[in-house]
C-alpha cells in the first residue's frame, strides 16, 4: 500500500476518532452541567424551606409577643407578616415544576397545611385576646398542641429536605457515572489517535512533532485519571496539535473548577449540618449559661479558620460582656458601651478589611480592628449581643454563614430574656421588686430543707409598717406606694445576701434568713427598726415624716415546727402591734408553753 494511502486512512481515522472525543468530552460536560443543575436545585428548595420555616418561627414570636403584651401595634405587625407568610407559601408552591416529584409536593404540601393551621391557631389566639380572653390565647399560642403542630411542620419540611437531597444524590450519581464512562471513552478513543500518530510519525510527519504528542499523550492520560494538578503544555503553533492542546487545558480548567465546586459543596454542606444542630441545641437550652456552651462548641466548627468572641449586652450597666471566646490566646475582654463598635450603631455586619477604607471599632486593639469581623445580634429591632471574629488570615468568609448564626444566637437570647422576664413577673411583685407569696412556700421548703440537713437554725421575721392606713388617707395613696418602695429597699439593703425578703401583702413584708440564730436575727431585726426610723421618705417634695415598722420574729426548730414558723412569727407580729408598734417581738419557745411572747 502506498504512503499517500496510508496516510489518507490514517486522517481520516484520525478526524474520526478526534470528532468522537470531541462529543464525548462535550458529552461529558454537558454531565457535569446536570449535576450543576441538580446541585443548584436542591440548594434552591433548601433556601426556600429554610426561609420558610424560618418565616413560621418569626410568626410565631409575633403572634406570641402579640398575645404577651396584647398591644395594637402588635398585633398589626402579626397581620403584616401573616400576609407576607401566605406570600412566600404560595411562591414555594408554584416551585413544583423546578424537578421535585409528587412525593416531595405531597409532603411540601402536607407542611404547608400544618403552617395554616398554626396560622389558624394564632387567628385564634389573636381573635381572643382582641374579645379580652386572655387564658384562652395563651393556652392556644403556648400550648402542647401549638408546639406539637410546630415540630410536625419542622419534622415535614425535613423530610422535604431529605427526599429532595435523595433525589439530587441520585442525579449527581447518574451524571458522574456518565461523565466517567465518556470520559474512559474519550480516553480510549484519545489512545487511539494517538497511536495513529505515532504509527504517522514513524513514516512521514516530521520530528519536531513527536515530543509534543508524547507530552499531550501523558497529560490526557493523567487527566484521566482525575489528576487535575498535571500542567498541559504551552503550544504556539496554529494546527491540530496546538488545537489539541488548548482542548486539553479547557478540559483540565473544567476539571479544576469541578473540584472547587465539590470542595465548596462538602465544605458548605458540613457547615450548614453544623448551623443546624446548633440550632437544635440552642432551642434546647433553658439558660443564658446553656446558650453561651452551646456557642463555645459549635462556633469553632462552624468557622474553624477565625477565633472569636460572643457578647451578650447587660441591660443594668448597658455594658457588652464577653461570655465565650474561642481560638484565641487567653486573655481578658474588658466591657464597653454598644456605641464603641459600629456593627452594633449601624445594625448591620462591619468589616473594616472588606474594604479599601473603613472605620475601625473602638473596642478591639488597634491591630485586630482593622481585620475584625463584628456581627450584631439584633432581635425585635434591639440589640441583645454582639459577635466577633479575628480574621487573622485576611480570608474571605462566607459572610452569609457569619450573619445566619448570629441571627439563630440571637433569637435564642431574646427567647431566653422572655422566659426570665416571664419567669421575673410571676415570682415578684411589681411595685417593690421583691419576691412575691408565689415564690414563698417553695422557697421556704427549700431553705428548711438544707437547715435539716446542716443542722442549723431558721429564723423568720414579719415586718408591718405603723398607721400604713393613715399614712394613705394623709398622703394619698401614691405616696403610700412610695413607702412601700422605700421600705422594700431598706429591707433589701440591709438584709444583703444574708436571707430572702418577700412582700407578704399589702403594707406587710417578710424576710427569712437562713443559718441564723435567734439572737442574730434579733440583731438584724434591731438594724432594720433602727434604719426605718433614720429614713426620711419625701413625695413630691414634701417630708412623709418618719415611718417606723413592727416585727415579729421566730426562729425554727425553737419556737415552731417548719410548717408553723410563718405562723408563729405572724403572731408575734401581732403582739408587737397590740403592745403599741414600733418594736419586736420574739414568738414564745415552743418547748416552754408556759412563757408568752417576749418583746
Amino acid at each position: 500500500m502506498r504512503i499517500a494511502t496510508i496516510t489518507n486512512f490514517a486522517y481520516i481515522a484520525t478526524v474520526v476518532l478526534t470528532l468522537s472525543s470531541g462529543v464525548a468530552l462535550f458529552s461529558a460536560s454537558s454531565a457535569d452541567r446536570a449535576e450543576r443543575e441538580a446541585v443548584a436545585q436542591s440548594r434552591l428548595f433548601d433556601t426556600l424551606t429554610d426561609e420558610l420555616e424560618r418565616e413560621a418561627y418569626a410568626l410565631t414570636d409575633f403572634a406570641r409577643e402579640a398575645v404577651v403584651k396584647r398591644q395594637p401595634e402588635n398585633i398589626k405587625a402579626w397581620r403584616q407578616m401573616l400576609e407576607k407568610d401566605i406570600q412566600f407559601e404560595n411562591h414555594l408552591l408554584g416551585m413544583h415544576d423546578n424537578g421535585a416529584t409528587s412525593e416531595e409536593i405531597l409532603i411540601l404540601r402536607d407542611g404547608l397545611k400544618v403552617f395554616d393551621q398554626l396560622e389558624d391557631e394564632q387567628r385564634a389566639a389573636i381573635s381572643a385576646v382582641e374579645a379580652g380572653n386572655i387564658n384562652e390565647a395563651m393556652n392556644i399560642i403556648f400550648g402542647q398542641q401549638y408546639e406539637d403542630q410546630l415540630a410536625q411542620a419542622e419534622y415535614r419540611f425535613a423530610h422535604f429536605r431529605s427526599l429532595s437531597d435523595q433525589r439530587t444524590a441520585s442525579v449527581i450519581a447518574e451524571a458522574t457515572a456518565l461523565s466517567q464512562r465518556l470520559r474512559t471513552v474519550s480516553e480510549v478513543m484519545v489512545g487511539v489517535t494517538a497511536l495513529l500518530f505515532l504509527f504517522v510519525l514513524g513514516f512521514i510527519i516530521k520530528r519536531r512533532i513527536l515530543r509534543p504528542v508524547v507530552t499531550l499523550s501523558d497529560v490526557v492520560n493523567r487527566l484521566a485519571t482525575q489528576d487535575y494538578a498535571v500542567e498541559t503544555p504551552v503550544l504556539a503553533q496554529v494546527d491540530e496539535i496546538g488545537d489539541m492542546a488548548q482542548a486539553i487545558h479547557i478540559f483540565r480548567e473544567n476539571g479544576l473548577a469541578r473540584q472547587r465546586l465539590e470542595q465548596e459543596r462538602d465544605a458548605e454542606w458540613a457547615s450548614r449540618t453544623l448551623l443546624a444542630r446548633m440550632t437544635q441545641r440552642l432551642q434546647g437550652c433553658d439558660s443564658h449559661a446553656g446558650i453561651v456552651r452551646v456557642v463555645g462548641r459549635f462556633a469553632p466548627k462552624i468557622i474553624p479558620d477565625m477565633g472569636g468572641r460572643l457578647y451578650i449586652l447587660d441591660s443594668r450597666t448597658n455594658r457588652m460582656k464577653c461570655a465565650v471566646r474561642w481560638l484565641l490566646p487567653p486573655g481578658e475582654d474588658a466591657p464597653f458601651t454598644p456605641d464603641a463598635c459600629w456593627a452594633l450603631k449601624r445594625g448591620q455586619l462591619h468589616c473594616p478589611s472588606h474594604d479599601s477604607v473603613d472605620m475601625p471599632c473602638e473596642h478591639l486593639m488597634p491591630e485586630v480592628a482593622a481585620r475584625a469581623i463584628c456581627v450584631p445580634l439584633i432581635a425585635q429591632n434591639k440589640i441583645i449581643g454582639l459577635l466577633t471574629f479575628d480574621n487573622e488570615q485576611l480570608k474571605e468568609p462566607t459572610y452569609a454563614y457569619l450573619e445566619l448564626m448570629a441571627e439563630t444566637i440571637a433569637l435564642a437570647l431574646a427567647n431566653q430574656i422572655l422566659r426570665d422576664t416571664l419567669t421575673e413577673k410571676a415570682t415578684h411583685d411589681s411595685l417593690t421588686g421583691l419576691r412575691n407569696r408565689h415564690n414563698l412556700e417553695e422557697t421556704l421548703r427549700t431553705l428548711v430543707d438544707q437547715s435539716m440537713a446542716n443542722g442549723t437554725c431558721l429564723s423568720c421575721l414579719m415586718i408591718d409598717i405603723d398607721y400604713f392606713k393613715k399614712l394613705n388617707d394623709s398622703h394619698g395613696h401614691e405616696a403610700g406606694d412610695k413607702v412601700l418602695r422605700e421600705i422594700a429597699r431598706l429591707l433589701q439593703e440591709t438584709v444583703g445576701d444574708n436571707g430572702v425578703a418577700f412582700r407578704y401583702g399589702g403594707e406587710e413584708f417578710l424576710i427569712i434568713l437562713p443559718d441564723t440564730s435567734e439572737a442574730d436575727a434579733r440583731k438584724l431585726a434591731e438594724l432594720l427598726l433602727q434604719n426605718v426610723l433614720n429614713q426620711r421618705i419625701f413625695y413630691e417634695s414634701h417630708d412623709i415624716g418618719q415611718v417606723s415598722i413592727s416585727i415579729g420574729l421566730a426562729t425554727w426548730p425553737q419556737h415552731a415546727r417548719a410548717a408553723n414558723l410563718i405562723r408563729a412569727a405572724d403572731l408575734a407580729l401581732y403582739m408587737a402591734k397590740e403592745q403599741g408598734r414600733g418594736q419586736i417581738v420574739v414568738a414564745r419557745n415552743a418547748n416552754a408553753p408556759q412563757k408568752l411572747l417576749s418583746s
